[in-house]
């Protein structure tokens, strides 16, 4: 179990406290444990260095063991217990050295020495099954029958196999029994969140497509004020990126914990406090099982990370996953608040930080679990990042994925628009679209914000170009749309997919993450004329513009790949492909001599 950083996040005044247990018994599956092969003396001051006071419990003789761990454990409880009245009668917050026991006793405990002339108890076998051949072997079975009985069963239980009465009277009672506790089940405790009106936080968009504006700074002013109106049971996390995420608006209403040493130049800028409720820590894995425990627990939070970095926690976000899915079938499981996740610094803002920080996978990770409680969504804008977040927070029993960058980018609907769209969660936007008096000659997709940017792109170059083209727009917010409606609850059926894309025109779709993912969520829909650009590893530090052409996702390779598939350009489009690979190479050639895409194309607005 991990002891490093737990003992300097706990406010003696106000929370709770943990009692780690590291059993150090020696080896894993088939190999030394680490710890267990260091001296004592090294493992003491490593522990003491992690912040901990270590108590060591060593041996093997069980009645004398029992009697020691008894006697450490209420030792430890004291010493807990004698730090929390410190700091409550004194009020002034102060980091003790919590207590850990470090259990040293051999694997497999009890077990036979050997079998078979192999060593058994305190080694490494004693982990697998470790008598493999008692159907067959009487030998084997002969030490199975003594093993057993020599826990003498008949102290434990009555002639009809049942407990005894004076040890079945040492369980604990009501709550206090494990299944029942309800810090074990948080749905017990929970409260909803207070959450103001989203709408107030809303981002004047009088043309689509016309402004531009960071998409995460209005959702760090709602999360402040979620924060505001939550003080005990709402808390932000992150991997020391809440502010280089655009949400430092929380400060305003709670710092970040700190409980360690203070420097006086952390006055400038640090936002540092003992009774913070913002939370980070450089460690994606930490943050995300602090979270967990949290919401386990009855609370509600809210986690930011890195997109290319968020690949850390795909273990722990499947077993999340997991253990909801397998709660919605326990009537007894009370619903704790969804996992809410919000994925930024995305793949195709990396002009800066080039290859490393590319890497939209997780989706596809997301994609793989229960579509009972998994969520996507890909905001475009400001309003419909706020709507989408409102939508999360009131969830339960969800684990919602939000990917919304951080950077400057064009803004299309107005909050009223946005609640609508939001709602559906896939949309034709009518004022991108010409095809209302009939049947559109093509159909041009998107998911994200600047494969959306790119598709609108696209889609004036092709109707400059060619007048009497009819293009249908489709943006989609909540990727599961995307899904037949017998896979996933959100899923479309097959006849409004149908209505949407059409049963046989070619579809664009410019999509955020890796293409294929689309494909998968698309397998078995009647129109097969599906092509979909989204990120191929083809990156480095370049220019926005310069990333999107390398992965085709720009607005002129789109352009392009229209004129190929739609009949009627095939014969006609060759002045205009041409153009449009001028175009590409204008675009390298500028980035390449100034270091930054020209004005053109971060200057473009939807002019239509």
């Amino acid at each position: 179990m991990p002891v490093e950083e737990p003992a300097s996040l706990s406010l003696p005044i106000r929370d709770g406290a943990v009692l780690p247990i590291l059993h150090l018994n020696g080896y894993k599956i088939n190999n030394p444990a680490l710890l267990a092969r260091i001296t004592h003396e090294e493992l003491e001051n490593l522990l003491r260095g992690y912040g901990w006071t270590p108590y060591f419990v060593e041996g093997s003789d069980p009645d004398s063991m029992h009697q020691a761990i008894a006697a450490t454990v209420e030792h430890c409880v004291l010493e807990i217990q004698k730090h929390q009245r410190e700091c409550r009668s004194s009020g002034i917050a102060k980091r003790p050295r919590w207590p850990m026991i470090v259990l040293r006793s051999p694997k497999g405990w009890d077990a036979p020495q050997e079998v078979d002339g192999h060593r058994l108890e305190g080694f490494w076998r004693a982990h697998q099954v470790p008598l493999t051949d008692v159907k067959k072997n009487p030998e084997q079975l002969r030490i199975l029958e003594k093993w057993m009985r020599d826990q003498r069963p008949e102290e434990l239980f009555d002639e009809k196999g049942k407990l005894i009465p004076e040890l079945k009277e040492l369980a604990p009672k009501e709550n206090r029994r494990m299944s029942a506790n309800p810090h074990a089940n948080g749905g017990i405790l929970r409260r909803a969140l207070r959450l103001p009106d989203f709408c107030d936080y809303a981002l004047k968009v009088d043309r689509p497509g016309t402004i531009e504006a960071e998409n995460v700074p209005p959702l760090g002013n709602f999360l402040r004020d979620v924060m505001k109106l939550n003080m005990n049971n709402f808390r932000v996390f992150g991997p020391d990126e809440t502010t280089s995420n655009k949400l430092q608006a929380l400060y305003q209403a709670s710092k970040k914990f700190w409980i360690a040493q203070y420097f006086p130049e952390d006055e400038d800028g640090g936002e540092l406090a003992p009774d913070g409720r913002v939370v980070e820590m450089l460690s994606e894995h930490t943050m995300e099982g602090m979270l967990e425990g949290y919401l386990l627990t009855g609370r509600n939070g809210f986690l930011s990370s890195y997109e290319a970095f968020v690949h850390v926690i795909d273990s722990m976000f499947n077993q999340h996953a997991k253990w909801l899915s397998i709660c919605n079938h326990l009537s007894w499981r009370q619903k704790i608040a969804s996992l809410n996740l919000l994925i930024t610094s995305t793949v195709w803002r990396q002009d800066h930080n080039g290859f490393t920080h590319q890497d939209p996978g997780f989706l596809d990770v997301v994609l793989n679990k229960s579509a009972a409680v998994t969520r996507i969504y890909l905001p475009p804008d400001v309003n419909c990042l706020l709507s989408v977040a409102d939508h999360c927070l009131r969830s339960e029993n969800y684990i919602n994925v939000i990917v919304s960058d951080k950077q400057l980018h064009l803004q299309y609907l107005n909050m009223d628009a946005a609640i609508t769209h939001c709602t559906k969660g896939i949309g034709i936007w009518d004022w991108a679209s010409n095809d209302q008096a009939g049947e559109p000659d093509l159909v041009m997709a998107s998911a994200g914000d600047i494969p959306t940017q790119e598709a609108l792109a696209a889609t004036v170059l092709l109707r400059e170009e060619f007048p009497h083209i009819k293009i249908r727009f489709i943006n989609v917010v909540d990727l599961f749309k995307l899904q037949p409606s017998t896979e996933h609850p959100h899923g479309l059926t097959e006849a409004d997919f149908n209505s949407l894309f059409t049963c046989d025109k070619p579809i664009i779709f410019n999509f955020h993450g890796y293409p294929w993912l689309i494909h998968r969520l698309t397998y078995g829909r009647k129109n097969k004329s599906l092509h979909v650009r989204g990120y191929k590893e083809k990156g480095n530090i370049n220019t926005p513009m310069e990333l999107a052409m390398n992965n085709e996702i720009d607005r002129f390779s789109l352009a392009i790949d229209a004129i190929d598939r739609v009949p009627r350009l095939q014969s006609i489009g060759g002045h205009a492909k041409e153009k449009f690979r001028n175009a590409q190479i204008a675009c390298k050639a500028y980035a390449y001599k100034h270091g930054i895409d020209s004005p053109e194309i971060t200057g473009w607005r939807w002019p239509l």
